[in-house]
């Protein structure tokens, strides 16, 4: 097993570090999120880099020839101090991966089921409070907020909510 290191990556090129660092045999990992945006008058859901710029490697030993990391295709640098690299606790990637699914997309902390009460984290109905009333088998869900007065039924992405205590 190696120490994670932190990788700084040149603009909208997660994907290509990604391929190179791995077909050097480097471990990488790359959490990412689900953000909803609006284009027009529709919502999409796309994933996104949780950490933009960055990314982080595993470097199996000391001795290990980490220097070439920082002319891989693009990588833009190696996050180093004094020109040792600079290691990330294990525990904090550790704790990113068990968050994450099979690809690296960050899932919910907790899942909500009927009658929660939540807060709308993204989209036009961001900060909205709202109760859950019914959640299908494609990660929708069906909540009930109260808007202007009136009781309405809105569906959103199981992403775009935030479990209340």
């Amino acid at each position: 097993m190696g120490n994670w290191h932190l990788v700084q990556l040149k603009n909208n090129s997660h994907q290509i570090a990604d391929r190179n660092l791995k077909q050097q045999g480097f471990k990488t990992f790359l959490p990412l999120q689900y953000l909803t945006s609006k284009r027009g008058s529709e919502f999409f859901t796309c994933t996104k880099p949780l950490f933009p710029g960055y990314m982080f490697v595993c470097i199996k030993s000391d001795r290990a020839p980490w220097q070439k990391i920082n002319s891989t295709l693009g990588v833009s640098r190696l996050i180093c101090q004094d020109g040792i690299p600079k290691r990330v606790p294990t525990e904090v990637v550790s704790g990113l991966i068990s968050r994450c699914d099979g690809l690296g997309r960050l899932l919910p902390p907790t899942e909500v089921e009927l009658g929660d009460t939540v807060e709308i984290n993204s989209g036009a109905l961001a900060n909205f409070i709202a109760t859950v009333e019914t959640i299908d088998r494609n990660r929708r869900i069906w909540v009930l907020m109260d808007i202007m007065g009136q009781i309405s039924r809105v569906q959103v992405a199981i992403e775009q909510v935030k479990l209340l205590n």
